[in-house]
């Protein structure tokens, strides 16, 4: 039996969000909610969010980037720069031992 959850269009940075779910992925539920806990990071509190809807024992976290906001900020001699705000697809499979 496999459970699975997703959360789409997330406000973080994928690159940063893989490197709060590399320290989780493969753990046992209960580590990994007290590592995710113990962060304090906007970014494992999402994850923690997700894992909980999708509780099993071994899991798979997969971190894909989402569309970006494309944003513009005002440069010297009337130029402007490209902002890029990323977002995140953050998804949980579980599956029972």
């Amino acid at each position: 039996m496999e459970s699975r959850a997703v959360l789409r269009h997330t406000r973080v940075s994928p690159q940063k969000t893989r490197l709060v779910a590399d320290q989780v992925r493969n753990k046992p539920i209960a580590d990994a909610l007290r590592t995710l806990n113990l962060m304090g990071t906007k970014r494992a509190r999402i994850i923690a969010k997700v894992l909980n809807s999708a509780v099993a024992n071994a899991k798979s976290i997969q971190i894909d980037g989402g569309t970006m906001l494309k944003r513009f900020r005002p440069r010297a001699q009337g130029r402007a720069t490209r902002i890029l705000k990323r977002t995140s697809h953050i998804a949980v499979v579980l599956d029972e031992l």
